[in-house]
């Protein structure tokens, strides 16, 4: 179990959360993980410039994923984060955020 305080925070909320660490793929190349979202359907959540970075390649290139949010570390707290992150898994769903790149805070 993931000790971060906005997943634990999300999961008290009831939103579905999955930390890469916790699947053991945190030390996968950034294009494999963001391919290992893609194919569980899940929006990948980060504070990585790199991956929006290799998302909007993506986007560009018409490579499909399943969405990316991204969140500066300098522009969005932990209670902005976790309350954006709660509206996105409970008001959307995953075709909306198919081959999208949103930032946070909303």
């Amino acid at each position: 179990m993931s000790h971060d305080p906005v997943i634990l925070q999300l999961r008290s909320l009831s939103v579905d959360v999955l930390a890469a660490t916790e699947e053991h793929a945190n030390e996968l190349p950034d294009h494999q993980l963001l391919v290992l979202a893609s194919s569980e359907q899940r929006v990948m959540v980060t504070q990585d410039i790199r991956f929006r970075v290799l998302a909007e390649n993506w986007q560009s290139i018409g490579k499909t994923f399943a969405g990316l949010v991204f969140a500066h570390q300098r522009y969005v707290s932990f209670g902005e984060m976790i309350m954006d992150q709660e509206l996105i898994a409970k008001a959307t769903d995953p075709e909306y955020w198919k081959n999208r790149v949103e930032q946070l805070p909303l």
